[in-house]
């Protein structure tokens, strides 16, 4: 697969909406009724180096209750296309988001649907806030905007990711509050992102799509955005088992993983904001997860076979848990549980 791929945040109404608008601040304390993780085992350290500290865990979903939870999770609703031409309508309905069986399901369905064309925070920006847009595929999004955020940590995922030309399952955060300013001034963190899996062409792995990503976007006002990543062949994803996504964010550093395993870091010196000299910046500020499963779009459709096929629909991101861990070793820079 291509390691990169077209900026396809790079619309003129994404670009006026970043600049114009600040995310709500304030994330809120763990719940006291937390539900308790699965496993309350600490997650193994990415280096042979003894670590000075250890991970606690600060927040988790577990997916147990008979639905979610919107204590700690937003439902989006909305047909926008995410500036980047995807074919979906996130809505708020049981068909798209749902916990079931102890998993939180988002699920793409092929089907014209018809909604706000704006998500909510950019309606007031534009010419008609009322405009609708019709779409031929629904899906699900939901974020914890708002409702909890954090500066560092080790952020992970335990899923089952859908396969498909143009599917294109997504766990990633974006800042609290746009302190340098709209996208991609703030920054932009993808602990997982994938696209097509287990589709067969000529430039596909053998057996198929299997790469999966990690990724931080950067760098001046949108044409001016840059971004790097860090990619692995994965075949083991597309065997329909449960596998653990992550993510380790420290001062001045980044590290992905899969099922505990290292396979990229990033550090301070590839990445830059147009908005301030600091080397940590932008990624010195809270950030809040967003899960989401995406139909088509710029990138899915770029690469493969191209377009979306409809074939097995409907698609399901199933996520087991989510949790976040902070190292009680130095809160001001995240360091000391990895072996720094």
């Amino acid at each position: 697969m291509i390691a990169g791929w077209p900026d396809w945040r790079a619309t003129s109404a994404f670009s006026l909406m970043a600049t114009t608008l600040a995310a709500c601040g304030g994330g809120e304390a763990p719940s006291a009724n937390m539900p308790p993780p699965l496993s309350t085992a600490t997650p193994t350290p990415p280096t042979s180096q003894a670590p000075t500290g250890n991970w606690q865990l600060v927040w988790a979903d577990e997916f147990d209750a008979p639905q979610l939870d919107t204590s700690r999770w937003n439902v989006i609703a909305d047909c926008w296309g995410g500036g980047n031409r995807e074919r979906q309508c996130y809505t708020a309905r049981a068909e798209n988001v749902r916990v079931e069986n102890g998993a939180l399901v988002l699920s793409a369905r092929e089907e014209s649907y018809t909604g706000d064309a704006w998500p909510a925070h950019m309606a007031p920006f534009q010419d008609d806030p009322d405009d609708q847009k019709t779409q031929q595929f629904t899906s699900g999004k939901i974020t914890t905007k708002g409702k909890a955020d954090w500066l560092y940590g080790r952020f992970e995922m335990r899923a089952r990711l859908p396969q498909g030309q143009g599917v294109w399952p997504a766990f990633w955060m974006l800042p609290e509050d746009e302190v340098y300013g709209g996208w991609p001034l703030s920054g932009e963190i993808d602990i997982l992102e994938a696209v097509n899996l287990g589709v067969e062409c000529d430039t596909c792995e053998e057996g198929g799509e299997n790469s999966i990503l990690g990724t931080l976007h950067y760098g001046a006002q949108v044409p001016g955005n840059e971004y790097t990543n860090r990619e692995v062949s994965a075949p083991q994803v597309l065997d329909g088992d449960w596998h653990t996504y992550a993510v380790i964010w420290e001062e001045g550093r980044f590290t992905w993983e899969l099922d505990g395993v290292p396979y990229g870091s990033i550090d301070s010196s590839e990445w830059w904001t147009g908005a301030s000299s600091d080397p940590l910046a932008p990624f010195d500020r809270e950030f809040h997860l967003i899960l989401n499963l995406a139909v088509g779009g710029n990138w899915p459709e770029s690469t493969a076979l191209g377009g979306v096929s409809t074939e097995g629909f409907p698609k399901q991101l199933e996520v087991d848990w989510v949790r976040v861990w902070q190292c009680d070793a130095d809160a001001a820079t995240g360091r000391g549980c990895t072996g720094n």
